[in-house]
């Protein structure tokens, strides 16, 4: 199961996690969100980082020319999308893609039939908030033919890892807020803990 930290907005943070053994480092480029780190910061973040961490870009309903834009002049890895963007929408991305679905019921796991071709990640749905929610969604309502091919995320914490890997052992979990002092900055400890305890499982 692969670790991505997401909310990055500083560079200690972020080199204590590519160090930890993050395999994915997420940076938020959506303005109302209270991770937002603009491109050029985060531009400065990827340069110190070891070359086969992958570098996401977290996007919410941007025009894909910007997103392309940015994708490109900052050396992405990854082009995550966390709005309602639509299937004719991702296929204007010139980018490594994943699509983000927020789920409150089953009808929205239904949706992923519509994005032929991309990675999916399940989050929470929230009325107010594209994601970094700290809640949970019902596990559940992931068919267990699913759970290997996702990105979890959504609450994903050292209190319910060992759920995670035991019952669901998705492809990979995505983190960030329970691991964090507030919004935005990470506290180290959290995230040692979190590795010391995924790493018991890969042996």
């Amino acid at each position: 199961m692969k670790v991505k930290i997401c909310g990055i907005t500083n560079i200690e943070d972020a080199i204590m996690a590519d160090n930890l053994g993050a395999d994915a480092l997420g940076f938020i480029f959506f303005k109302a969100s209270k991770r937002y780190i603009s491109p050029e910061s985060a531009f400065e973040i990827i340069k110190k980082l070891k070359p086969f961490t992958s570098k996401v870009g977290v996007f919410v309903n941007e025009d894909h020319v910007i997103v392309n834009e940015i994708a490109s002049s900052i050396g992405l890895s990854v082009v995550q999308l966390h709005g309602d963007e639509t299937y004719d929408y991702i296929k204007k991305i010139n980018h490594n893609l994943v699509k983000a679905i927020r789920v409150k019921e089953l009808s929205d796991i239904d949706t992923i039939s519509n994005y032929h071709g991309c990675n999916i990640l399940l989050d929470t749905f929230s009325n107010n908030l594209y994601g970094g929610t700290g809640k949970t969604f019902d596990w559940k309502l992931v068919p267990e033919l699913l759970r290997k091919d996702i990105i979890l995320a959504g609450g994903v914490s050292i209190n319910n890892i060992d759920e995670i890997m035991k019952n669901i052992n998705p492809y990979a979990v995505d983190v960030s807020s329970s691991i964090e002092v507030s919004p935005g900055i990470k506290d180290h400890e959290k995230m040692k803990e979190l590795f010391y305890k995924i790493k018991s499982y890969r042996g």
